[in-house]
């Protein structure tokens, strides 16, 4: 007698985080915050990524120009013609036509009263908008896909219509018709009853996707739903950003559907065990990049996930740790906080090492060193999911790899307000760093529009012999985060840097002093950038 195997059905991710999460209140992404969110994604391991709406804005066509990814589709998005004109004689549609990407998304109504109210042309109108964009982006080459905006409110007013729009897509060639839940409103037993409806007239459900919103706290129950009823392809965002309440949050997918039955065993996704447990600090990441805290309690991820205070849960937990999780927390790269255990954080501090190529032994004592150094500095303030090159360099110093490259001896930073030449009023900073190459100390001395600015002016102005190496260092963002109340309070500040090889890594510097708290992180980011280059030094680094 021989197994039964089952086969698994491709299930795709799609992260709509930069166009549709870019709708958030508040949040404003820059050119620098996308590249680093696509290679968050990479890290997790989506087959999509929607970056934006090349042609709509000078951002994300600048985006589009250069972001380049050889694991996800780069995905455009945008409006299908407009009804009553050509393919070739809308310009908003051929701005995302010229876009150079692997796949587009376009989107369109499904449900009749936004055709004729919010756009204004028939419905017969509609659908050949769809099927004629859909076929111009097949013609083009690229993956084409339909938003199919409104459909669950569409299909409860107006059943046929809506799903002719998605077969409409469909016919015309489109990989993906994407089933929305566009003002979030519907519930799971709703979205699995209209998908089995629709998937029992004949479309396949391999070439469906869902796409909801959160406005009753049920955009992942949803998607769930939509996957059980059929439906092949998720969409969402990372930490479950979006417009009003937010979309369907894919760092709690993600864990569901690979380590949740059914899922885990009649779907395949494209993140391996070894991608989800880099889940949790994707999520860090990503808060740290938006410049806020993590939420604590958040599912997976959060820091008090996998958390229990003293009493009968520890003591069962010490026992045996599934009496009180339901997942073990290195799956999805976080730590179990039990006071009388760290064997968690050992773990996660080795796997740490090994993404950085350090192959270290369990018991080897710098672990141990490293781990207490972790715990102390993150006591202080510091956060390292967000700053991997200054967790890298703490690393590799406990393991005695971190050449000894300059010393600081002293800096200096004065902010004067005056009348420039022609009468304006200009504040500027002025700032003095010496520093000693070989025993041999430099002095240099920088200005810029604020004192970090001048600080990092000052410090890569002469290094010595190291000079040539950092040429090509920029400083590409900048934030702070004040970490308790007051005007003593301590500073957290992250810094983004790159180089002219493509190359981007964030270090970060806490201090209850801003200045001293950036030029912390000023000189890990050089430190970094010199060991990177293969730099040498006559020693290695206390």
């Amino acid at each position: 007698m021989t197994d039964t195997v089952i086969q698994k059905d491709r299930l795709y991710l799609f992260d709509t985080t930069l166009r549709d999460g870019a709708q958030t209140p508040g949040i404003d992404f820059s050119l620098e915050d996308k590249l680093q969110v696509i290679g968050l994604l990479e890290r997790l391991g989506v087959d999509y990524v929607e970056g934006g709406y090349p042609g709509a804005n000078p951002l994300d066509t600048a985006l589009f120009s250069q972001a380049r990814s050889s694991t996800l589709k780069m995905t455009a998005f945008g409006m299908t013609k407009r009804a009553g004109r050509s393919v070739s004689n809308d310009p908003g549609f051929a701005g995302i036509l010229n876009a150079t990407c692997d796949a587009i998304c376009l989107v369109a109504k499904a449900w009749d009263f936004h055709v004729r109210v919010a756009l204004g042309v028939s419905l017969e109108e509609n659908l050949a908008s769809i099927s004629e964009s859909v076929t111009a982006v097949t013609a083009s080459g690229r993956e084409a896909m339909i938003d199919c905006e409104h459909f669950f409110d569409g299909y409860k007013a107006n059943p046929d219509y809506a799903v002719s729009c998605v077969r409409a897509a469909l016919d015309a060639g489109a990989r993906w018709a994407v089933l929305c839940d566009t003002n979030g409103g519907s519930l799971p037993h709703e979205v699995s009853d209209i998908i089995g409806k629709l998937i029992a007239t004949g479309v396949p459900g391999d070439r469906l996707g869902i796409h909801t919103h959160d406005d009753t706290g049920h955009a992942v129950a949803n998607s769930l739903a939509a996957v059980d009823a059929g439906v092949r392809q998720i969409q969402g965002t990372l930490n479950g950003i979006g417009e009003r309440c937010g979309n369907a949050n894919l760092i709690a997918l993600i864990p569901t559907l690979c380590l949740k039955e059914p899922y885990a065993s009649r779907l395949e996704t494209s993140v391996t065990p070894d991608r989800l447990r880099q889940v949790t600090a994707v999520a860090r990441a990503f808060d740290e990049l938006l410049n806020r805290a993590p939420d604590p309690q958040a599912a997976y991820v959060g820091s008090g996930a996998f958390a229990t205070k003293a009493g009968i849960h520890a003591s069962a937990i010490v026992k045996d740790p599934a009496t009180y999780e339901h997942v073990a927390p290195d799956r999805v790269g976080n730590t179990r906080h039990v006071l009388v255990s760290d064997q968690a954080g050992r773990s996660n501090i080795l796997s740490e090492l090994q993404r950085f190529g350090l192959d270290v032994a369990r018991d080897d004592p710098a672990v141990e060193r490293l781990l207490e150094e972790v715990k102390h500095r993150e006591a202080e303030g510091y956060a390292y999911e967000a700053a991997d090159a200054s967790f890298e360099l703490l690393a590799r110093r406990a393991l005695d790899q971190v050449p000894h490259f300059f010393d600081i001896k002293s800096f200096r930073v004065m902010i004067e307000r005056r009348f420039n030449a022609i009468g304006e009023l200009v504040t500027i900073s002025e700032a003095t760093v010496k520093v000693s190459v070989d025993g041999v100390d430099l002095m240099s001395v920088g200005e810029g529009n604020g004192p970090v600015n001048a600080l990092d002016q000052a410090l890569r102005k002469d290094l010595g012999r190291y000079q040539r190496f950092i040429s090509d260092l920029e400083l590409t963002d900048y934030k702070v985060r004040i970490l308790n109340g007051g005007t003593a309070a301590t500073t957290r500040v992250l810094i983004e840097s790159r180089d002219g090889a493509g190359r981007r890594w964030s270090t970060i510097g806490v201090s209850p002093n801003i200045v001293d708290a950036s030029f912390q992180a000023l000189i890990d980011s050089v430190t970094y950038k010199l060991l990177i280059e293969g730099a040498s030094a006559s020693r290695v680094a206390a």
